[in-house]
């Protein structure tokens, strides 16, 4: 082991800690640094025993000014705010942004990346952030979503929304900027058989709706309304017929759907195609930056060309590249029909990738927030396991949560051991390494429980450590007490356990895992004290958060 790595945890934790380093400390660093050390740990032990001897022998001068020589950057005066990858936008005055969501389900993780982009943006600029429930379409309808989605960005944005927007209130707003069109002559009513219009538009020629007199197509277009049956009608822009890219030309703006609406019932036959709703709505509420993913590089030419007929400034626009997520199910027509099925018992249901599950399971908005940051702004595609996509989120989750979340036992899976001889005393653990000095205090007899993971790897004559209290010994179906100094266990001990003592006011607590999986154990009677929502990390198994209080304690799994 590198002694100068030895040295630099025992200076940062000395200098934290008034001059004396803690070796508990200490050896936690150096295994997060290095894991590979575990083997040979009685030998690092060994080594950072008289390294951590001399440096609490320095004043607490002496021991700073070797810290700033040999890792400044350990030293922990101040937070400094996160460097942020996010490039400037170009328009920074009055910015207003917008992300629009369909509700055909609760927002997830591929939501949350552009959301946090535009809330990030928002708030480095003092802007304004706008939702809009893009609903135009009665056929692809969760009626939950309206509030989940609610729910899930004032959640991740901590209340950063300005306003939310439905657009299938804003029925009326999109009729008054077609009809402008129509009377401008922009635009037509098309009751062409599709397959021959694409015939036409594929040469560049015009079909015979495109010329009919204002009068006539002002008649078509109350005639949507009335007689037109959906299929037989569609309101049309004119555009240039000879653009090179024929998805240019001709692009269809309202059509007729018959199906009744989840929160408009039959009040709508005549609905905006998403062109027309954004170029509206953008219009109207006066955004001036927008993100959105590449493959809608042809609707941002589309809905320009709206806004250049109504002269109105165009949005600047950043492309971001596409997140496709591997092995993860991100689609809400599969979630809903599991949810139909039983697969799953909610848009929170614990396996899913939903911001209403993560969020269930303790992971925190500002995880996503820096998550989202680190991958920055970039037209590169992306493909992401589902593995790689947690190990990086739970990274992130463990900067924000881990300085203020209290540590408990937990064992799962008891055994009752007895060791004989073990003196009756009281041990007094920290609810926080760091933080929170003491406050867990157990009487301590012979009787205690341990993992049965950890039973079955006790060997004859090995010296084991009860974390913070007591060494033992395995005897062929015996365990006896050998002594209480940590010194002792660092000279010639195996491993350290944990555990807790037989007790009638322990807690039965439930575990609910990512694959739906129940651990079921005993908890410290702490635990009975907290509340609903909090999260806590038990030592050796990892952060979770209490989701019930009933006959027991149950808690959602979240990360190491």
């Amino acid at each position: 082991m590198d002694k100068e790595l030895i040295l630099k945890y025992a200076l940062q934790n000395a200098v934290k800690f008034n001059g004396k380093a803690n070796p508990s400390a200490v050896i936690g660093k150096l295994l997060a640094e290095d894991p590979s050390i575990k083997p040979k740990i009685k030998e690092v032990y060994r080594e950072m025993a008289s390294i951590i001897k001399e440096v609490n022998s320095w004043p607490i001068e002496k021991q700073m000014k070797k810290i700033e020589s040999l890792a400044p950057e350990l030293l922990e005066k101040k937070k400094v705010e996160r460097e942020t990858k996010l490039p400037e936008l170009r328009n920074t005055e009055n910015v207003r942004m917008r992300f629009e969501p369909s509700p055909s389900g609760a927002l997830h993780i591929g939501h949350a990346y552009v959301l946090s982009l535009n809330h990030l943006y928002c708030k480095k600029y003092n802007g304004k952030l706008i939702i809009r429930i893009s609903d135009t379409n009665p056929e692809n309808i969760y009626p939950g979503a309206y509030e989940l989605i609610k729910k899930d960005a004032e959640w991740l944005t901590n209340h950063g929304v300005d306003k939310f927007y439905i657009q299938s209130e804003r029925l009326d707003l999109y009729y008054v900027y077609m009809k402008k069109l129509l009377d401008m002559g922009k635009a037509y009513i098309c009751t062409c058989n599709v397959e021959e219009f694409r015939k036409l538009n594929s040469k560049s020629l015009p079909c015979p709706c495109r010329e009919l007199p204002n009068e006539e197509q002002i008649k078509r277009w109350h005639l949507m309304f009335t007689k037109y049956k959906e299929g037989e009608a569609v309101a049309r822009l004119k555009t240039n017929l000879k653009n090179k890219n024929p998805a240019m030309r001709e692009f269809p703006l309202f059509r007729i759907v018959e199906e009744e609406h989840p929160r408009q019932e039959k009040k709508f036959r005549v609905w905006p195609l998403m062109n027309m709703a954004v170029a509206v709505d953008d219009m109207d509420m006066e955004m001036n930056n927008i993100i959105r993913a590449k493959d809608h590089a042809d609707n941002a030419k589309r809905q320009q060309m709206i806004f250049e007929i109504f002269e109105k400034p165009i949005p600047d626009t950043q492309f971001v590249g596409k997140t496709n997520f591997k092995d993860i199910v991100l689609s809400a027509t599969q979630i809903t029909q599991g949810i139909k099925e039983g697969k799953y018992s909610g848009w929170d249901d614990i396996s899913l990738p939903s911001l209403a599950a993560l969020r269930r399971r303790g992971y925190t908005p500002e995880a996503f927030l820096k998550y989202t940051e680190d991958v920055g702004v970039s037209l590169t595609d992306k493909t992401i396991y589902k593995e790689d996509f947690f190990k990086a989120l739970d990274h992130f989750n463990k900067e924000v949560i881990d300085d203020k979340t209290y540590r408990y036992f937990f064992i799962w899976d008891p055994v009752e051991i007895k060791i004989e001889n073990s003196p009756r005393q009281t041990v007094e653990l920290d609810l926080h390494p760091d933080n929170e000095k003491g406050g867990r205090i157990f009487k301590i007899t012979e009787r205690f429980y341990i993992t049965r993971a950890d039973y079955r790897e006790l060997k004859d004559n090995k010296l084991y450590r009860m974390m913070d209290c007591l060494n033992f010994k395995k005897k062929g179906k015996k365990f006896i007490f050998d002594s209480l100094g940590y010194n002792i266990f660092k000279e010639r001990g195996e491993k350290i356990i944990h555990w807790l003592p037989k007790d009638e006011n322990l807690i039965n607590v439930m575990v609910l895992m990512p694959d739906k999986k129940t651990i079921i154990g005993k908890g410290e009677p702490l635990l009975n004290n907290l509340k609903t929502g909090t999260i806590v990390q038990f030592e050796r198994f990892g952060f979770c958060r209490l989701d019930e209080k009933e006959k027991k304690l149950v808690f959602w799994y979240g990360h190491k």
